[in-house]
């Protein structure tokens, strides 16, 4: 699968004049699954994330079960066939511990509303889902609502994998307040200004693994991590960012307060300042590739070593685009 990905990738010409890349690392790890519902990363650290394996399996198609379940005491693995609206728009469904909230193929969905990890809740799968539009219009900046896809405050174990983000009221994804072992695999963040922010707390505790999703129309937090303890990014697809002229607040992925951050093998095609990082943070990046790029690629301090965590294998930085492309977001085979 590998080497027709990475044929595919020749074949299209990516790695052609105007990118700047260093050596893709080579890692000694097994061929990564795609499709497993094995957790990685610090998700699988610690115990691991299991979500609601061993509990009953049900499938919902409409907002009371779907609240129902996710709030239950007991494991559920419930099963979110076709769209489930929520009323009133931009409101909570409360995800308990114990719990695999999985779309049923490529077609579950919830609109108008978010899931919320309240303090203590752990153990957490969310897969194969798209959440989107509750946004408010007019407020491009996500000041008049709280309105994001997921948010979870000092929740641990939780692996949220091959879902699909998009025009939300506030952020798309925002793990805060000292989240830990979070594993972030293979979603797509779209159509949005504040895609992923980690943080909201003085601590350093978070330990968190990013990798292989695909940010494409989006202006900023792709992601920002502040006061992460570790946050291991690699193989992730920056594309086609929001342009309107904005200086600043237009970036990539952004090292912040005493966050140690590694990049490795990510794709950057059309973005401002790529990787940046505080002058308290520390930002190791190698392997990733800058095209048509401008702006800050801050790298300082020695951050972390991974490795020293758990096994990983890179794909190569110029397969990333076309390895996202396919592989990122709901999938018709995941959830049956």
């Amino acid at each position: 699968m590998l080497a027709a990905i990475v044929g595919l990738v020749a074949a299209l010409g990516l790695g052609a004049t105007g990118e700047a890349r260093a050596a893709d690392p080579v890692s000694s790890a097994p061929t990564p699954d795609r499709w497993t519902d094995r957790a990685h990363g610090f998700a699988s650290l610690a115990g691991g994330t299991t979500g609601g394996a061993g509990g009953k399996v049900v499938t919902v198609t409409d907002q009371a079960a779907l609240a129902k379940y996710a709030a239950a005491e007991e494991p559920y693995v419930i099963r979110v066939r076709g769209s489930v609206a929520v009323e009133p728009f931009g409101s909570d469904i409360v995800v308990g511990s114990n719990k695999t909230i999985i779309g049923v193929g490529d077609t579950g969905e919830i609109v108008h509303g978010e899931l919320h990890l309240a303090p203590g809740t752990h153990n957490v799968i969310i897969r194969n889902l798209t959440i989107r539009d509750s946004y408010v219009e007019g407020d491009w900046d996500g000041k008049t609502t709280d309105f994001d896809a997921i948010q979870m405050d000092t929740a641990d174990h939780v692996w949220i994998d091959h879902n699909r983000f998009t025009h939300m009221g506030d952020g798309l994804l925002d793990i805060r307040k000292d989240s830990q072992y979070i594993t972030v695999s293979y979603n797509r963040f779209t159509s949005h200004n504040k895609a992923f922010g980690i943080g909201w707390t003085t601590n350093v505790l978070t330990q968190i693994t990013i990798d292989h999703n695909w940010f494409t129309g989006t202006k900023q937090r792709n992601p920002s991590a502040d006061n992460c303890a570790y946050a291991h990014l690699y193989n992730n697809y920056l594309s086609a960012q929001v342009a309107d002229g904005d200086p600043v607040w237009t970036y990539g992925n952004w090292s912040r307060g005493n966050t140690r951050m590694v990049i490795e093998n990510s794709y950057f095609d059309g973005v401002q300042h790529p990787y940046q990082a505080d002058a308290t943070a520390e930002l190791v990046q190698r392997g990733s590739i800058l095209k048509n790029t401008s702006g800050r690629t801050d790298a300082w301090g020695t951050a972390f070593d991974p490795h020293a965590f758990y096994d990983y294998r890179l794909d190569p930085a110029a397969a990333v685009p076309a390895l996202v492309e396919r592989f990122s977001g709901p999938q018709a085979r995941i959830g049956h």
